[in-house]
């Protein structure tokens, strides 16, 4: 089964799943977002980056810690504490018992009350156990082998990731939030880091990094950003952060031909900006909540339990995953890999590809860390 619009599948899971809600297309809009996120997730976990990942940790504004804002994914210098290997019959696994069996109780953290699996079988994606003003501790689950690993992050991330979708509501021609949502986006991604945007006069954007309080570099905005990416500079790294937005909207924001204004006020603000085709998130419902083969069958299932009119909790997110489909999710990118990797357009930059975001991602993920932010 294939469907040439997005519209058309948006239709068909308002008219057989939330057809019981008040506002049966705006839910499925909804879920529509959901699976934005769970394809960057699994994107950035298929990418072996899962490890360095936090979900929706606050992101404080470069130089002005007041303000701080929640994105999806934010991707930080990591050290190993361990790998575990866990018995099925374990299960539940609580975030208390990880941090006893670790004897980590002395670190100077405050400890989260969490289930890395719960007695559902239910997984939490980059489990938070500890965290203090300087770094995180987090567990990774890898349910395909019964095992866990748990890793201290630095609180400073190196990349983050922000997911947006806007719908159009029936009759309408342009979602009321498009705007908003752009601007919003927009401005996140000019305050968090260190290396700044400046319009020049013909148009062109030059970068402006301050190293110390008297010396500062100008160059034209990529260059410089590659030459932060390859250094291995103090004063170069350790307040920077490589932004990433996704967006998906379905001729909304972008068509071929003219991409509209929201678009290009995205694209000029993020480092990378990403589009999901329509045919990538078609693909993703076909292939996995439409008509799914039976290796991938436990995905479904797990869509309609979240979603069904006597559903007890959603287990269809990026943060929390039922066991099964999580095995099933992991198997379904390491298998499609290259054609997911194809359901995005590159808007920004120029000329450049997916290849390309994954070696800088790469670059930044193998820095020393310690050397920068120093010993936590």
């Amino acid at each position: 089964m294939s469907y040439e619009s997005v519209d058309k599948l948006q239709n068909l899971l308002a008219d057989n799943v939330f057809n019981y809600t008040s506002d049966k297309k705006k839910a499925a809009g909804r879920a529509l977002g959901t699976f934005l996120e769970i394809i960057t997730y699994y994107l950035i976990k298929s990418w072996n980056l899962d490890t360095f990942a936090a979900i929706e940790r606050p992101l404080p504004e470069f130089a002005n810690s007041d303000i701080t804002h929640n994105v999806e994914f934010t991707l930080h210098g990591n050290n190993k504490i361990a790998d575990v290997k866990y018995n099925p019959n374990d299960i539940p696994i609580s975030g208390s018992s990880i941090i006893k069996k670790l004897q980590l109780q002395n670190l100077d953290s405050k400890q989260k009350s969490v289930m890395l699996i719960d007695k559902d079988k239910v997984v939490r994606n980059a489990c938070t156990l500890l965290s203090n003003e300087k770094s995180v501790v987090n567990a990774y689950i890898n349910t395909k082998i019964n095992s866990y690993s748990v890793y201290n992050l630095y609180a400073k991330p190196f990349a983050m990731f922000e997911c947006k979708r806007v719908g159009v509501e029936e009759g309408a021609k342009k979602g009321p939030q498009t705007i908003e949502k752009a601007k919003q986006g927009s401005y996140v991604a000019r305050t968090v880091s260190a290396l700044q945007r400046i319009r020049k006069s013909d148009g062109t954007l030059a970068g402006f990094l301050q190293k110390s309080e008297s010396d500062y570099i100008v160059d034209d905005y990529y260059t410089l950003l590659s030459k932060v990416i390859d250094s291995n500079e103090k004063a170069l790294l350790e307040n920077f952060i490589l932004t990433v937005g996704v967006v998906s909207n379905h001729g909304n924001w972008f068509t071929s031909e003219n991409p509209n204004k929201e678009l290009k006020v995205l694209a000029q603000s993020y480092d990378w900006l990403l589009f999901l085709t329509d045919k990538g998130i078609s693909e993703f419902i076909t292939d996995l909540l439409i008509s799914p083969n039976k290796k991938y069958a436990s995905i479904k299932t797990a869509f309609q339990k979240s979603y069904s009119t006597d559903k007890k909790r959603n287990v269809f997110t990026k943060v929390k995953m039922d066991y099964d489909s999580d095995i099933a999710l992991c198997e379904y990118f390491s298998d499609n890999l290259p054609k997911i990797e194809s359901w995005f357009n590159i808007i920004s930059p120029k000329r450049k590809s997916l290849t390309d975001l994954k070696k800088e991602l790469s670059i930044l993920s193998k820095k020393d860390w310690r050397k920068v932010y120093g010993n936590k």
